[in-house]
């Protein structure tokens, strides 16, 4: 509506010109001048404030995507990191800000004003038939224009995303690894990819800009030519007396006006066509968000934990790395899963916290999937130390209250008490408010896992799932893990632990063992362990009572 009031406002200008030079200089009128100097006005300040007003709504209107789409936008990064998906895991914020900075800017008003090119072109046709024509084909090839634009540059645009992304991923395994790059000599090497790669974004984005300044180019003479074919015709027209010299400036004001979307439109092409292809990635990835079960159904686990012929697979890859594995205990029992290396065990720890979904069978606590709990309220049930560990950015109480802007001072030093850490963090400047730095660098890799482990017991998890939770810790810290999972399954908990060190065996009752990604024994702990023990022990299936 606003659009559209504008546009008629615009012939304001073309009209009074038309006026002046038809009527108050051949009528020497003072007072019609300034009666029509009145009117124009008013028009220009009306639509002065009208194009303010379009603005402010469009600035709005990308806020309140941004808004809408933020928690979604943020799910994605979550879920391209944790499945290690093909794709940059930054890509849907930069998607997002490209949407919302495409929708806060002239292109939408651009766009808006397209479809009223043909109000000026019938006002043009009014003046005189040839006017409305010459205008009108020019508009034609100025949309053909439009159109080659999109068809040039759309593809060019993609391989600038992707070799865009390559750079970007390169600069971040810099980032991240940076230590082993430099002590193994490795930095010269990728410094050469870099270096690559940035070329060849550079070649990229030189091919792109070159398209579109092209055809910008062409853009403009054609429309200069198409305002200097109008003033011809307007001109044959007077000399003619098909016309008045009046129609002459009034059509050129017209024409420029009619074409000027146009070329707005070409001159924002690769912003359209950007927000076009990051609201079609955005929507992409909406679509593979699971959906979230309600939160207010079930009730908190604290009986059983039972898996029932659970396959896993990593995410974007059909190879399964958990093949058929059954098992179940009850609260208050500890299982140690051992085995080989790239037997499957983080694989089943990734699936028994909800990291990963399985690609068979099912996972239940007190008999419900886990399918069936949202994630906020599953995790409030579920204590994880992941195999490699990294704090988040921010003070050691953060960390272990996971960030919970409502954490009880007393559960934090709790669940600093029963990781065996709290006397550890009180040697500490600062205490519980020392910062641990980005993924938690500030801090040695023995005291990241003891704190990871706090956090894991932080708020009385019904499961407690450890991934090699003892592979940084000295001898003291060892037996803190083991006094904590004593204390875990003291209170009811179920806790599961990955297990490469054998100091941690005392404090489970039951043993899985796997290889190959199948489970080949699970049992009380002591058999299984006379069964490994055995000279005769075969590599077969371990078969055990109880």
């Amino acid at each position: 509506m606003i659009s559209a009031i504008l546009n008629v406002l615009l012939l304001g200008g073309s009209i009074y010109m038309m006026l002046v030079y038809d009527f108050v200089l051949p009528s020497q009128s003072i007072p019609t001048l300034v009666g029509l100097a009145i009117m124009v006005t008013v028009i220009y300040a009306v639509q002065g404030l009208l194009d303010f007003i379009r603005g402010r709504l469009l600035m709005h209107f990308g806020a309140a995507l941004d808004t809408d789409l933020s928690p979604d936008v943020h799910k994605m990064v979550s879920m391209l990191s944790r499945t290690q998906m093909d794709g940059d895991p930054v890509q849907p914020i930069r998607d997002l800000d490209q949407l919302r900075g495409f929708l806060s800017g002239p292109g939408p008003a651009t766009l808006a004003d397209l479809p009223w090119m043909f109000l000026f072109i019938g006002f043009l046709f009014l003046l005189h038939p040839y006017l409305g024509l010459t205008v009108l084909v020019g508009g034609v090839i100025l949309i053909i224009m439009t159109y080659l634009t999109e068809r040039l540059t759309v593809e060019k645009s993609k391989q600038v995303m992707a070799v865009g992304q390559r750079r970007l991923k390169i600069a971040d395994v810099t980032r991240r690894h940076s230590e082993a790059i430099v002590a193994n000599g490795m930095e010269q090497r990728i410094c050469a990819s870099w270096s690559d790669a940035s070329r060849a974004y550079l070649a990229a984005q030189e091919q792109l800009t070159n398209v579109a300044s092209r055809m910008g180019s062409l853009t403009r003479m054609l429309r200069l030519l198409l305002q200097s074919g109008v003033l011809t015709v307007g001109a044959l027209l007077v000399i003619e007396h098909a016309a008045t010299g009046g129609v002459i400036f009034a059509s050129s004001i017209m024409s420029a006006r009619a074409l000027a979307p146009v070329e707005a439109a070409i001159a924002n092409w690769r912003g359209f066509v950007g927000a076009r292809q990051s609201w079609s990635r955005l929507k992409a990835m909406v679509a593979l968000l699971p959906e979230e079960p309600s939160t207010d159904i079930l009730p908190a686990p604290y009986q059983t934990l039972r898996a029932e012929d659970v396959s896993v697979s990593p995410p974007g890859s059909d190879r399964k790395t958990v093949v058929k594995v059954n098992f179940g205990c009850e609260a208050g029992s500890a299982i140690a899963v051992i085995g080989p290396s790239g037997s499957g065990k983080s694989s089943l720890a990734r699936a028994l916290v909800g990291i990963w979904p399985v690609s068979g069978g099912s996972i239940k606590l007190d008999g419900a999937d886990l399918s069936q709990w949202n994630s906020g309220a599953l995790g409030l049930q579920v204590g994880y130390v992941p195999q490699s560990v990294e704090l988040i950015e921010g003070t050691i109480a953060q960390n272990i209250a996971r960030f919970d802007p409502q954490a009880d001072v007393e559960a934090i030093v709790a669940a600093a008490r029963e990781a065996g850490v709290h006397d550890m963090i009180l040697n500490l400047p600062q205490g519980y408010n020392s910062q641990v730095g980005p993924d938690g660098h500030a801090l040695s890799g023995g005291q990241r896992q003891r704190i990871a482990l706090a956090r894991a017991l932080y708020g009385n998890p019904f499961l407690i799932v450890l991934d090699e939770p003892n592979a940084n810790l000295d001898g003291e810290g060892d037996e803190a893990l083991s006094r904590a999972i004593m204390s875990a399954r003291a209170r009811g908990a179920i806790v599961i632990t990955i297990a490469h060190r054998p100091s941690v065996l005392s404090a489970v009752d039951r043993i899985l063992v796997m290889r190959d990604g199948q489970s080949i024994g699970y049992g009380p702990r002591n058999a299984i362990l006379a069964h490994l023990n055995s000279p005769t022990a075969s590599s077969g299936v371990i078969k055990v009572e109880g």
